[in-house]
């Protein structure tokens, strides 16, 4: 459970902003986003190796 302490006089849009930080923090939302769709394994290693490789090759690019 998510706990904001909200002093006195502090403007709910402040509270609130904290509330949806913590709340992205704890990442609830990018797993069941995740977890909608099954994905083969073997998709998964040839998604992160190609992103492996376009980040190497901006890195190269830099140089």
């Amino acid at each position: 459970m998510i706990i904001v302490p909200v002093k006195d006089g502090e403007n709910i849009e402040r509270a609130l902003k904290k509330f949806k930080r913590k709340f992205e923090k704890t990442g609830i939302v990018k797993e069941l986003r995740r977890r909608q769709q099954f994905d083969k394994p073997s998709v998964i290693k040839r998604l992160k190796m190609e992103k492996a490789i376009y980040v190497q090759k901006l890195r190269n690019a830099e140089e």
